[in-house]
């Protein structure tokens, strides 16, 4: 049951298999030499184009991000460059615990990431800090006012670096790891017309914080990969950690973020329904005098039921998280509980019986 619980998560989030004599797990001083030399990144703000993560470095910080629930976590990453690709290979935690809503890393945990990084390369491990990583507990995978100021420092600094956001409660709720990489644009630059991107759930708390600083940084295409000796690590991890899976239900533990969901949604449908109810129908114009205003109502109407339909959105999300709940625990209420009269139950009986006799 545990190997079928891991090829699940490995499918839910498109793990891809590759040999371990693939290029990808070399590293190559010269070739990390010349093209930090070189540094095309500075040349062109959207150079990057996707983020490759190995399995083992992604369930480290998922399990890290899910330990902090509900305050923000953060640690590193260790990988290299290949192409227009960030390749993550390993991460681990730095000793902080943010708040409910930032996080920030003081002297102690610099200290402890210079001695992490020194005894990794004594370790075998060559590849240099790559970026960082924290956690948004129910709010997303998107960079906060913060986290942009400190991705900028970050890339000023440190480049090539990137950030990357996991969501832990999301994670759990859906089944599939929520995840995001960036990276940010330089200071002063304006980027071309942003395209439209996948809509996401922000609560309305940080919307305001979402929207100002949407366009100081980009997204990269995240793909996950592992090796045949990786898998034995999941395997490993896996079998470690699967019994409480098995023995949690996220409508339990993920309870505390339902409710905030819900109570988000129940602020976002009333602020709704104030600004349509403060609407008045508008009393006939002359044409010639008056188009301007129209378009203005129009484009006002067509925003509040675009915040409308964003709420149906939401409330179809949590409906189908807690449906997803309610059949994992009816299937795994099928599959052991016993009930009265059943073989199961009697064939249990039987065995305690025994042991008595004996």
């Amino acid at each position: 049951m545990a190997n079928t619980a891991l090829k699940t998560f490995s499918i839910e989030n498109d793990i891809v298999e590759l040999s371990p004599s693939d290029d990808i797990y070399k590293y190559d001083s010269e070739a990390d030499r010349k093209i930090n030399r070189e540094s095309p990144w500075s040349k062109d703000p959207h150079y990057f184009k996707s983020c490759k993560i190995s399995a083992v470095a992604l369930i480290k910080m998922v399990m890290h991000a899910r330990s902090g629930v509900p305050y923000e976590i953060m640690g590193m990453l260790q990988g290299k460059v290949v192409g227009t690709s960030f390749v993550i290979l390993d991460s681990f935690a730095l000793p902080v615990q943010g708040t409910e809503t930032r996080v920030n890393a003081g002297a102690e945990a610099m200290e402890y990431m210079v001695t992490y990084s020194q005894g990794s390369q004594s370790a075998g491990r060559p590849e240099n800090l790559a970026g960082w990583y924290h956690s948004h507990p129910g709010y997303g995978c998107w960079l906060s006012g913060i986290d942009v100021s400190t991705q900028m420092d970050n890339q000023k600094h440190m480049d090539p670096f990137v950030a990357i956001v996991v969501d832990p409660n999301r994670t759990m709720t859906a089944g599939k790891v929520d995840i995001g990489a960036f990276r940010t644009y330089p200071e002063n630059y304006t980027p071309p017309n942003a395209t439209s991107s996948e809509y996401q759930s922000i609560p309305l708390s940080k919307i305001e914080d979402f929207g100002v600083h949407a366009n100081q940084y980009y997204p990269l295409e995240v793909e996950i990969f592992k090796s045949s000796l990786e898998t034995q690590l999941l395997d490993l991890l896996w079998n470690k950690y699967w019994v409480n899976t098995l023995s949690q239900s996220p409508l339990i533990s993920n309870r505390a973020y339902a409710v905030s969901q819900l109570a988000d949604l129940n602020q976002k449908l009333s602020k709704v329904q104030s600004s349509v109810g403060g609407t008045r129908a508008s009393l006939p114009v002359v044409q010639d005098s008056k188009d301007g205003k129209k378009e203005s109502s129009k484009e006002d109407a067509k925003k509040k039921e675009n915040e409308l339909a964003k709420s149906v959105k939401d409330s179809t999300k949590i409906a189908s998280e807690a449906q997803h709940g309610l059949i994992a625990q009816v299937i795994k209420d099928v599959i052991f509980s016993i009930r009265p009269g059943s073989k199961q139950q009697a064939d249990t009986s039987q065995i305690v019986e025994s042991m008595n006799i004996g």
